[in-house]
């Protein structure tokens, strides 16, 4: 999840919206902070649960990264209360689908991994970091969709 949010953030520019949707355990925090390698923005990048909207301002002189957890959030109107930077940031919001996609385009991911089985909760088996690397690395499919005139040719075209 990690080298493929590095991947999508080298592509993604000042005003690019990314919703991420998936379960909890999904990756979108680990997503997100690949994205945030990508750009080159100060980290670490971590889940702005508590805080709602956290900011990672460009260390080599691109848009800066805004992060959003709109898992708390009632509705769009909470998220505009937000005075995010939509234009001159690059803004990744975890749960905001029905929330924040009314732009003019934006890039919807879904990620989707197996529930039960043999390697469900291995994350979360351990918090030994050495064990932890040791895990077993769970499947995940990633559903990614171009919304409007910015991605009409794709989002890794």
């Amino acid at each position: 999840m990690h080298e493929l949010g590095v991947a999508f953030g080298r592509v993604l520019l000042a005003g690019d919206l990314v919703i991420l949707t998936g379960p909890l355990g999904a990756g979108k925090t680990t997503f997100t902070r690949g994205i945030g390698e990508g750009l080159g923005v100060r980290g670490p990048v971590q889940s702005p649960t508590f805080v709602i909207a956290r900011t990672h301002p460009s260390l080599v002189g691109g848009a800066p990264l805004v992060h959003v957890d709109a898992y708390r959030l009632a509705d769009a109107t909470e998220v505009e209360d937000l005075d995010l930077d939509f234009d001159g940031s690059v803004v990744v919001a975890e749960w905001g689908a029905g929330l924040v996609d009314a732009r003019d385009s934006w890039v919807e991911v879904v990620i989707d991994r197996p529930v039960g089985g043999a390697h469900a909760g291995a994350e979360l088996a351990t918090d030994d970091p050495d064990e932890f690397a040791e895990a077993p690395v769970e499947p995940r499919t990633l559903t990614v969709t171009g919304h409007g005139q910015r991605w009409q040719n794709g989002v890794f075209a």
